[in-house]
């Protein structure tokens, strides 16, 4: 099964996606209510960790996706896919929104690692671009130092991005 494969049953059958993207920010709400005030506290704080994951992962794999299908594919906004590349941001913006509410992000174990993930991705979104962008007629004016160190400052910018997210 490849990937247009899976998107394309999953928009044929929502009924998983809705019920997932409806069931992470209805737990934060519910978590929210009875935990209030203790979200810092352990059974509390791991949680809002599953849940920061649980909504984070295909939120951010969402973003990654529109973004490539934008600048990439040259596709239109107005054949984006509500289930699979609209509804997983909505879902993680307001799982995020409702925990914060009720407890710091500081508080939850791993969630600095999400930020370091979406570092990463941008960085190699971004050198992707640039690779794809740059063709032979630009090397012939651009001096190759300039395109070396360019190159160079990115690579150290991906490698930073890796230390933050696996230690």
């Amino acid at each position: 099964m490849t990937l247009g494969e899976f998107f394309s049953h999953c928009s044929q059958n929502p009924g998983t996606l809705l019920t997932l993207f409806t069931a992470l920010p209805l737990t934060a709400f519910l978590a929210m209510i009875f935990g209030k005030n203790e979200g810092h506290l352990s059974p509390w704080k791991y949680l809002y960790s599953v849940l920061v994951y649980l909504a984070c992962i295909p939120g951010i794999f969402a973003l990654t996706l529109s973004i490539y299908m934008f600048f990439f594919e040259r596709g239109s906004i107005m054949n984006a896919n509500i289930y699979t590349q609209i509804l997983p941001v909505i879902c993680m913006v307001l799982t995020l929104w409702l925990i914060r509410r009720n407890v710091d992000f500081q508080y939850v174990p791993g969630f600095d690692k999400i930020g370091s993930l979406v570092f990463f991705l941008t960085v190699l979104i971004i050198l992707l671009w640039i690779l794809e962008k740059t063709n032979i007629v630009v090397f012939t004016y651009m001096p190759f130092y300039q395109f070396a160190l360019l190159f160079l400052g990115m690579i150290l910018l991906l490698r930073w991005g890796l230390k933050k997210v696996f230690g």
